[in-house]
């Protein structure tokens, strides 16, 4: 941990702002100085959540010992496959690996092999992970964060932009190096090589069923005629979205389907009296907004939709008491022993195992419980190995100790 007097900003990268790569000519000079770079590669993307509907990338960041750093505008440059392969044998050194890796992989850059700053300072228990505060925290070095929510599909970018996003990847690898050290001597290097490479493993989930039941407030939607109005407002903002590459909240805000989903407006009056709807982007599209409340009331009571879908897991744990008292019971004497595997080795709880681990294998434990049931239970959810050399025989004896003093 730094001392705040002894805190120096990083106001510019070393070797100035790099022209940005827009060209063949350039990307291809910039694949060669990266394969003729030595170490691992930081890697970084900017997109403009909040502001577009797509998730791609609209800058890369790159910097490797010897190449220097490099922004490549992935809108000019689109196929970064030939930089992918010249690196093939590096590795990829990125903070919140699992945020960048989906735009990457659009445009062709698919790392082999990772280091997560951030997953490594979680398992290494810093308190806080953001770039800006593992920068600061490990190497003294504050970064300028102010552009992090900015709109990078923005044409021209800015400078100050620029020299933001070169800095992002400025003292990466000097992170990894410090954090790779500290993992080496806390026993914990392992552990961070089978969390890492489970990041690249992972596999986006498919996409939910129902996923206008993700609008925000809906809670607040009590009839099936509501809910059936919140979800034709959210497909068709869906889909004007879509088609325009805007972010659906700016097209129309959740708080406005849900309003209308509560108030029912038969006129184009009445949903103009919801102020959402008179917003610039909505009101081209009143008239269809209307029609598809409208679609709702008309549907037979058949039709609509119920109050929730069941899942593939457990219930809420909030609700197991009352659904199944021994299921609760069992899911605060193996989240105890979570508690305390992560007090004991500094990191949370959510990083010992997965929470959703735990919630199933309490709901539904094996017949007998013993530590082979557990481990092959846990193993079968997806835990990691090291999280199941961990967890398994301390969860095992916890639940068997219920079963002794016939609490469950």
């Amino acid at each position: 941990m730094t001392d705040e007097t002894t805190v120096v900003p990083l106001l510019e990268p070393r070797e100035g702002i790099p022209p940005v790569v827009e060209d063949p000519a350039a990307f291809a000079r910039v694949v060669r100085a990266f394969a003729e770079g030595t170490g691992p590669v930081a890697v970084d993307a900017e997109r403009a959540s909040g502001y577009r509907y797509s998730g791609r990338a609209y800058l890369v960041q790159l910097r490797r010992a010897g190449a220097g750093s490099a922004l490549i505008d992935p809108i000019r440059c689109p196929d970064l496959s030939e930089l992918d392969a010249a690196l093939a044998d590096a590795e990829v050194v990125l903070h919140a690996a699992s945020q960048d890796l989906p735009c990457l992989a659009e445009v062709g850059f698919h790392p082999r092999e990772l280091f997560d700053t951030e997953l490594a300072g979680r398992l290494l228990g810093y308190e806080r992970v953001g770039l800006g505060l593992m920068v600061e925290n490990v190497l003294g070095f504050r970064l300028e964060k102010g552009h992090s929510a900015a709109d990078w599909s923005t044409r021209p970018l800015p400078e100050d932009w620029l020299r933001y996003a070169a800095l992002d990847v400025e003292v990466l690898i000097e992170l990894r190096d410090v954090l790779y050290e500290e993992l080496a001597s806390s026993g914990k290097l392992a552990w961070a090589r089978e969390e890492f490479a489970a990041v690249l493993a992972h596999k986006a989930p498919a996409p939910r069923s129902d996923p206008w039941r993700r609008t925000s407030g809906i809670h607040k939607v009590r009839s099936l005629r509501g809910l059936a109005v919140v979800r034709e407002l959210w497909t068709l903002r869906d889909g004007l979205a879509r088609e325009s590459d805007v972010a659906p909240g700016r097209v129309l805000p959740d708080s406005a389907i849900v309003t209308a989903a509560l108030e029912l407006p038969r006129t184009t009056k009445a949903l103009t009296d919801i102020p959402p709807f008179t917003g610039r982007s909505a009101r081209r599209h009143l008239r269809d907004w209307l029609a598809a409340i409208g679609a709702a009331r008309s549907l037979p009571d058949s039709e609509l939709p119920q109050p929730s879908t069941p899942g593939d897991g457990p219930p809420p744990a909030n609700r197991w008491m009352d659904r199944d008292p021994v299921a609760a019971r069992r899911l605060a004497a193996a989240r105890a022993v979570v508690a305390a595997l992560a007090d004991e080795h500094h990191m949370p709880a959510e990083n010992v195992i997965q929470p959703d681990a735990v919630r199933r294998l309490t709901w539904e434990p094996p017949p007998v419980i013993d530590d082979e049931a557990v481990i092959a239970r846990l193993r079968e959810l997806g835990a990691r190995e090291w999280q199941i050399g961990l967890t398994a025989h301390p969860i095992a004896k916890a639940l068997l100790r219920l079963e002794i003093k016939g609490q469950v």
